[in-house]
């Protein structure tokens, strides 16, 4: 008999399909375990808290982790190790959308270590397990006893053909034209994430509304789970806050209208108004401790860091200003430069307020394309960007270990903006490396990336459609009234003070992509449709001062820019143009400093040469037509004669294309041999007569090339 009591519940998708819940059989030492499937696939999310090991924190120290099984999809890593080893940035893109729903679930003051790990353990073609990772995460949590507010979870909304789907196939998805993650309570949307193909506000909302829906009875599916399982019915206890509302009054009202006023005065300088509003905590904490020595000094960061907010809030919904001086809907000043710097195949400089980005792009080949290799795809990619946040962009010191969670998360949001608008492979046979190096941070890194970014590839030459920007938008919504004031291109603070951080990028048609976190519950679709228009009103004055810069793509590429040429050859000469081993490839690449590369594609060699100068371009082309090209009856050709024989003559007329040229046919006068008429080496000039239809072997002619002599009146007689 098996030693485990196993529980199951269902959700019935709308097209038909059922993904499952199941507990009790996997993972048991774990606080909380469950299996969610859809069709093959299969993942195992466990959770488990317990007191932090760094000691006492004052923070929730939760880690997330999405892993994909190469067994469970038939395959073995491509490493050398042949195991599975750090997270892809696929992986964590995964591990981000989970994280960024649950984080806000758990209670303020539960300060205990959570690990969550998600596990794809068997994969599905079919499926797209990212969309199922939230869910598997939440019903662990519910079914566990640590404290939490969910259940939540996460789908994927696609329109496909004009119809909106929950958790489409993976071969449809390619066509749709908004492909979302959405993540939700059953009451409130708390995350979006995704890229649509430059569709309006309405039609986004309304595509967030129907996942909302699907999510409803995910939702209630873990509900039963967790009725089921006797651990969740008890929550954990835990060192909850002590309160002391005497001291939480006496702070509030000494620093609630000093924030306010502060906050009114629009000081421009985020280092100004760091120091004016400690202007207003340092003399009060000071004066509490000379009070009392024995002041809870966390607590008071807590009831001080409280009372800021709170001023600050008011005053932005009560003034309708900003923090800086702004009116809600009001951009900071723009300003941009492209071709900054020379050595960059494209470069621009772009600033918005107190945020800079230096970005560059670098056109590659088809050698430089970036290798996928994850258990579910394997394959190339020959668009990439990268987007780095060193710490003195805030005047931090931090020591510098590569790309964060963070940097990986911000340049895909980037990459999903900027490929929408890149061109087909037919029109850019370039491999593009776009990289953003932040220089200064105030708020909206990831925006100023993306317009950036657009610039960047139009100082470059790709003829990308259309320019590209972004803005990040914030909501501040007082909890008892329902005012709220929906703030444009927020700074730092505002994220951090705000209820929502909403960020847009799109064409002037339309939304390419967002991402969105939401703080508070029960944001309403009326709210959401306001930002996304305030959005759009930011989005074209932004696309405006960039068009001042640079309005198209540039007509030429850079000089340094490496020349790009693309050729079809007949299957059959494919093995030619390579040769044994390489060798004759690379003698051409030796001899014409250009790149080729040949792949076999319907039938047909595609050639690919790649060269810093015309000439060596050219080169390159002459050789391969050389190699490649079909002698064609009646052309004539330089040959070389390769061996002579009584009957006649072997003349090379391109590179591994022999023809006879028969004694008959290498003059006008009659021949007894070829000896001191033709030698092995010789070049001549021959025509091609014919090509045998069985044998396909080469007819020359070197004869009629040459003027036939005239007959005289002395041999005439004689004859």
């Amino acid at each position: 008999m098996p030693n485990y009591h196993a529980v199951t519940k269902h959700i019935t998708l709308p097209d038909g399909r059922q993904i499952s819940l199941e507990t009790g059989k996997l993972a048991k030492f774990a606080d909380g375990a469950v299996v969610v499937r859809l069709g093959d696939a299969m993942l195992l999310a466990t959770v488990v808290s317990q007191p932090s090991s760094r000691g006492e924190v004052d923070f929730l120290p939760l880690s997330v982790d999405y892993q994909e099984k190469f067994g469970g999809a038939g395959n073995i890593p491509g490493s050398f190790q042949r195991r599975e080893g750090r997270l892809s940035d696929q992986e964590i893109l995964v591990c981000r959308i989970v994280d960024r729903i649950l984080r806000p679930m758990f209670p303020k003051d539960y300060h205990y270590e959570v690990q969550v790990m998600i596990t794809l353990i068997s994969a599905d073609r079919t499926v797209q397990p990212d969309a199922l990772a939230a869910l598997a995460a939440s019903a662990a949590l519910s079914i566990s006893d640590i404290p939490f507010s969910g259940p939540i979870s996460e789908v994927r909304v696609a329109r496909i053909d004009g119809k909106l789907q929950i958790n489409p196939l993976t071969a449809d998805i390619a066509r749709a034209d908004i492909d979302l993650i959405v993540g939700a309570t059953a009451d409130s949307v708390a995350m979006v994430e995704g890229e649509m193909d430059e569709v309006s506000e309405e039609e986004m909302v309304e595509a967030i509304a129907y996942a909302h829906e699907a999510i409803k009875l995910q939702v209630k599916a873990q509900l039963e789970l967790a009725a089921e399982v006797e651990k969740s019915k008890v929550k954990r206890d835990y060192p909850k806050y002590v309160e002391n509302d005497e001291l939480k009054q006496q702070i509030n009202d000494a620093v609630y209208q000093g924030a306010y006023d502060v906050a009114k005065s629009g000081n421009t300088s985020k280092a100004g108004r760091k120091e004016a509003f400690g202007a207003i905590k340092k003399p009060l904490l000071a004066k509490l401790l000379e009070e009392n020595p024995e002041l809870d000094q966390k607590m008071f960061g807590r009831y001080y860091a409280s009372a800021e907010k709170k001023g600050i809030r008011d005053m932005m919904i009560k003034e309708r200003t900003r923090l800086d001086g702004r009116k809600l809907t009001e951009i900071r000043p723009i300003w941009s430069e492209i071709n900054y710097l020379p050595g960059a195949h494209g470069s621009a400089l772009f600033t918005r307020g107190e945020t800079q980005s230096l970005t560059t792009v670098a056109l590659g080949t088809k050698l430089d394309e970036q290798i996928v290799d994850t258990a579910m795809t394997s394959g190339y990619s020959k668009f990439m960007l990268h987007y780095n946040f060193p710490a003195f962009s805030t005047g931090e010191v931090k020591p510098n270990r590569g790309p964060g969670r963070r940097e990986i998360g911000h340049g895909n949001l980037a990459l999903r903006s900027l490929k929408k608008v890149m061109p087909s492979d037919d029109e850019n046979p370039y491999t593009v490396r776009i990289v953003s190096d932040i220089l200064e941070s105030n708020g909206s890194s990831s925006m100023a990336t993306v317009c950036a970014g657009s610039m960047a590839l139009m100082d470059a030459g790709i003829p990308v459609r259309a320019a590209v920007s972004g803005i990040a938008m914030g909501l501040v919504q007082d909890k008892e009234t329902g005012e709220y004031a929906v703030l444009s291109d927020i700074l730092g603070d505002e994220d951090h003070l705000g209820d929502m951080d909403f960020k847009v990028t799109g064409t002037e048609k339309g939304i390419v992509a967002c991402q969105m976190d939401i703080k508070i519950q029960g944001l309403s679709a009326e709210i959401m449709t306001a930002a996304l228009h305030q959005a759009r009103e930011g989005r074209l004055h932004i696309l405006g001062e960039m068009a001042k810069t640079i309005s198209a793509p540039a007509a030429e590429l850079k000089p340094h820019t490496p020349r790009s040429h693309k050729m079809l050859i007949d299957k059959e000469y494919i093995g030619a143009v390579i040769g044994p081993g390489g060798k004759v490839i690379q003698q051409i690449q030796k001899d014409t400093n250009a790149t080729v590369i040949i792949e076999e594609k319907d039938e047909k060699g595609h050639v690919s040469i790649y060269a810093s100068n015309q000439e060596d371009m050219q080169a390159a082309i002459d050789r391969i037509n050389a190699i490649a090209a079909t002698p064609e009856v009646g052309e004539t050709y330089k040959g070389k004669v390769r061996s002579i024989q009584p009957y006649g003559a072997f003349v090379e007329i391109m590179p591994g294309k022999d023809g006879l040229l028969h004694i008959s046919e290498v003059s006008h006068e009659r021949l007894a041999s070829l000896e001191g008429v033709l030698e092995v080496g010789q070049e001549i000039d021959v025509k091609l007569l014919d090509i045998d239809k069985k044998t396909g072997k080469y007819r020359l002619s070197r004869k009629v090339l040459m003027a036939k002599p005239e007959r005289t009146a002395d041999s005439n007689g004689a004859a």
